[in-house]
């Protein structure tokens, strides 16, 4: 075979991969993925425990400096207890795969939200990529909602402000508080989908 049409073969190749994974990730307003983690304890813990709630996933890796802002500044935290005082469940899922310098083994990750005094009902380990993977997370932190229907309400950034500076928070929209407010509240979320911002997942092969 010639090297041109080899080559042309291996991009059409790439591009039915990518078009692949774009269908299989989680769409606002379809039914969210089910998946089973196993936590920070090695407790096997699955979408289908919580059903009937309203559930946030929130991607996380300590290593980031996005992820740092909001934990340093105590943002995520508080997103996190306001979310906890409506009934809602959180869950944070590291995708980090094993091999990454910024992967963190369970009792490690556990110690660092301990650390941190968040308020996640589990931390999920993801090491394999799966989970994220099949809700498209593409950043740390990426944050999705899940209704009380278990169809996906909200996807995207914790807040308005797409920088590393813990300085921004304070002028800056946080859209799962609003998103959360809103489907308490019986309405219809008004900004369903914004684009993520932070570090890129750290999957099997990223730099």
């Amino acid at each position: 075979m010639k090297p041109a049409a080899l080559l042309v073969m291996l991009m059409a190749a790439a591009l039915a991969g990518s078009a692949g994974m774009s269908q299989a990730a989680a769409t606002v307003g379809s039914p969210a993925p089910a998946f089973t983690a196993t936590d920070t304890q090695g407790r096997p813990v699955s979408l289908a425990d919580y059903k009937g709630k309203t559930v946030v996933l929130e991607w996380v890796n300590p290593g980031c400096p996005y992820v740092q802002k909001h934990y340093g500044a105590g943002n995520m935290q508080g997103t996190q207890k306001a979310a906890a005082a409506r009934g809602v469940v959180w869950l944070t899922i590291n995708s980090t795969h094993a091999a990454h310098g910024d992967y963190r083994a369970p009792a490690q990750m556990a110690s660092w939200m301990q650390g941190h005094q968040a308020a996640a009902t589990a931390t999920l380990m993801d090491a394999d990529g799966k989970v994220g993977r099949a809700y498209g997370a593409r950043t740390t932190p990426h944050l999705y909602v899940i209704d009380t229907f278990g169809k996906l309400a909200y996807a995207g950034a914790i807040d308005s402000k797409a920088t590393a500076n813990p300085a921004d928070i304070a002028g800056a929209t946080n859209h799962v508080n609003v998103a959360l407010s809103e489907l308490l509240a019986g309405k219809p979320v008004t900004v369903a989908q914004t684009r993520a911002y932070g570090c890129s997942v750290k999957y099997d092969g990223a730099l």
